[in-house]
């Protein structure tokens, strides 16, 4: 039996030792089934070159646990080592057998399929077992079995040993401190995490299924539980697959989320960086686990994180899926991924595809996207107003909808309202609404002058609009409520009031005596006669900058706790309002407090004991 002490490389050995070579004690189960993929990937790869004439026979890997001895076992039928393997493979910490196998066969084939680091990754074993023994033999005929045993010491045992079969077995005998990976249902939920695409089928334990036999009877059938799918749909192309394939791969990534996803993107890419995945537009509903249905983030179809910062775009967080990069390491850390430069073309292609794939599909069938939109809007918008490219694309395909569920692109709107919708100054103003129902008064009103009314009920809407008109030329948005129907669109007519000055100035002081005053703002203009009495507005200004403060940014931070103001606008044009300054005494003060409650009320703006007092009044007046 020899004797030695494993050669490392200074820089490498203390974050080993003091277990910081990964952030998660689980991902010693990822790597050491990582590493019995690269061996049996590199044996395919020797019999495709003709290297290994052998018949490759089962491939499978076995994952088995035994409690008793406490002892968890992974056994591959791959190229196995020799003793002269073992040696630089594993008792050299910072070799890579994985670079080293490439740089050999670099130049016979593009694409290995090799996963990761051997050296560092086998010894993650550490991170959960109190002693490591490997049991190996290569495939190459002439070399005998070894044995390798290691207490997590820099002090091993390696001997030759008589074994049959090639490939190897690395068995973990789990410390004290490790017991919970001892488990049935721990592994089994690890392997499913980590290892449920990679490229070689995974055996752990068996299962039992019912069959009839030849006389027609139930028989219990014992087969292997193969617990991953080796040929995920992102591995495949585009052209091979149907949309029931899609929906089947999305099933399997999010078994308990029954909603169907919208669409799905397939990336495929091959340079200036490699890049696969498949990512799902899902749809948003207030029951949706937002931070359980992530992107899943793949090198060579071993799992390795579901925060994306910096790989996918913030805008597109809410998406779900996968997306398979080699240029990303295994043992990528989150503030890496924000600085890595191929990790940033990621992100931007990314960006590219999505707006490439709306693009195409509201040209292909503009009525389906247009009956999708609701569910992809916020993505969209959040989009727009985080990246300046896509913000620039999507002008193509981002809609708008009015009241009367009609969709239109931006510019398709300006073409639309630009004729009636034109004020004094030569801006066109899109009106809009946040909440159709609440604002039906203004909303009615608006619509039977002839204008279009848009529906802007996104929770960042007061940003978007911010944004559109900074970039659209002599382009304003103005909410329904935000004026009287005639200064809403401001125009050169005017009209005269029918209520002296003296008389308004008293009538002023009346009203206001009715209303709080750190609440309301009373003032009179004189507007159409057809115009309501009274409209309770809010600045257009004033609300969006308090709206955008309240979500973020803004160019008035802290505005979100200001309190709100109204402006308490009266028609003194009206005839219920020349009325109101005709009566006397207790007719004007009755007639004053009801109008008041009916502009509070129309506005739900009437509470408490004014409301049932309002209600009861009524009640007795019919």
């Amino acid at each position: 039996m020899a004797k030695g002490k494993i050669k490392v490389q200074a820089e490498n050995i203390f974050p080993i030792i003091k277990k910081f070579l990964y952030t998660d004690q689980e991902i010693f189960l990822r790597e050491l089934v990582s590493n019995a993929v690269d061996a049996t990937t590199k044996l395919k790869k020797l019999s495709s070159l003709g290297e290994f004439k052998d018949s490759l026979g089962d491939l499978k890997i076995e994952v088995k646990l035994n409690k008793e001895q406490k002892t968890i076992s992974i056994i591959d039928r791959g190229v196995g080592m020799s003793s002269s393997e073992v040696k630089q493979y594993i008792n050299q910490v910072a070799f890579s057998g994985a670079e080293d196998f490439i740089k050999k066969y670099e130049d016979k084939d593009d694409k290995s399929g090799i996963i990761g680091h051997f050296g560092l990754g086998f010894y993650s074993a550490f991170m959960v077992a109190e002693k490591v023994q490997i049991f190996t033999k290569s495939y190459k005929k002439s070399e005998k079995g070894c044995f390798w045993e290691c207490d997590g010491s820099p002090e091993y045992n390696l001997k030759e040993i008589d074994r049959n079969d090639r490939g190897t077995e690395i068995i973990l005998h789990v410390g004290d401190d490790a017991k919970e990976y001892l488990d049935d249902s721990k592994i089994s939920q690890l392997l499913t995490k980590y290892c449920k695409f990679l490229p070689v089928e995974i055996k752990f334990g068996t299962k039992t299924s019912k069959e009839k036999n030849d006389k027609g009877e139930d028989v219990d059938v014992v087969e292997d539980n193969i617990i991953n799918n080796p040929s995920p749909a992102w591995t495949k192309t585009p052209k091979s697959l149907k949309s029931e394939d899609y929906q089947s791969f999305y099933r399997e990534l999010y078994p308990y989320n029954f909603d169907e996803p919208l669409f799905n993107i397939h990336l495929n890419v091959d340079f200036p960086f490699e890049l696969t995945g498949v990512l799902f537009f899902p749809k948003i509903n207030p029951g949706m686990d937002l931070n359980r249905q992530k992107i899943q983030l793949y090198c060579n179809q071993v799992f390795v994180t579901d925060s994306l910062e910096g790989v996918v775009p913030d805008f597109l967080a809410l998406l779900q899926g996968v997306i398979d990069s080699p240029d990303i390491p295994l043992n990528v850390s989150r503030s890496s991924l924000q600085t890595d430069s191929n990790v940033k073309k990621i992100s931007s292609h990314i960006s590219k595809k999505v707006s490439d794939r709306l693009n195409t599909m509201f040209k292909k069938d503009r009525s389906d996207f247009e009956s999708k939109w609701k569910d992809m809007q916020i993505i969209v918008e959040y989009g727009m107003l985080s990246d300046e490219k896509f913000y620039e694309r999507s002008q193509d395909f981002s809609l708008y909808k009015t009241v009367d569920n009609s969709f239109y692109t931006i510019n398709e709107l300006k073409d639309t309202i630009e004729h009636n919708q034109k004020d004094k100054d030569g801006k066109t103003i899109c009106l809009y609404t946040n909440n159709a129902e609440e604002q039906h008064m203004y909303v009615s009103k608006a619509t039977e002058r002839g204008y279009k009314v848009l529906v802007l009920d996104s929770p960042i809407v007061s940003h978007l609009i911010q944004k559109l008109e900074s970039k659209t030329d002599k382009l304003s948005f103005v909410r329904v409520d935000s004026d009287s129907i005639d200064n809403l669109i401001k125009k050169d007519e005017k009209f005269e009031s029918i209520i002296s000055e003296s008389d308004l100035k008293k009538l002023k002081k009346s009203f206001e005596t009715k209303l709080p005053k750190e609440k309301f703002i009373v003032s009179f203009e004189a507007l159409s006669p057809s115009s309501p009495p009274i409209v309770i507005t809010q600045s257009e200004f004033m609300r969006r900058m308090k709206e955008m403060s309240m979500t973020g940014g803004g160019p008035m931070m802290g505005m979100g706790n200001m309190p709100e103001s109204y402006n308490f606008v009266i028609n003194s044009n009206h005839k219920l309002i020349n009325k109101i300054n005709s009566a006397k005494g207790r007719n004007k003060s009755d007639l004053l407090k009801k109008v008041v409650n009916l502009g509070l009320l129309a506005n739900n703006l009437l509470k408490g004991e004014d409301l049932t007092n309002f209600v009861e009044g009524s009640f007795k007046s019919l």
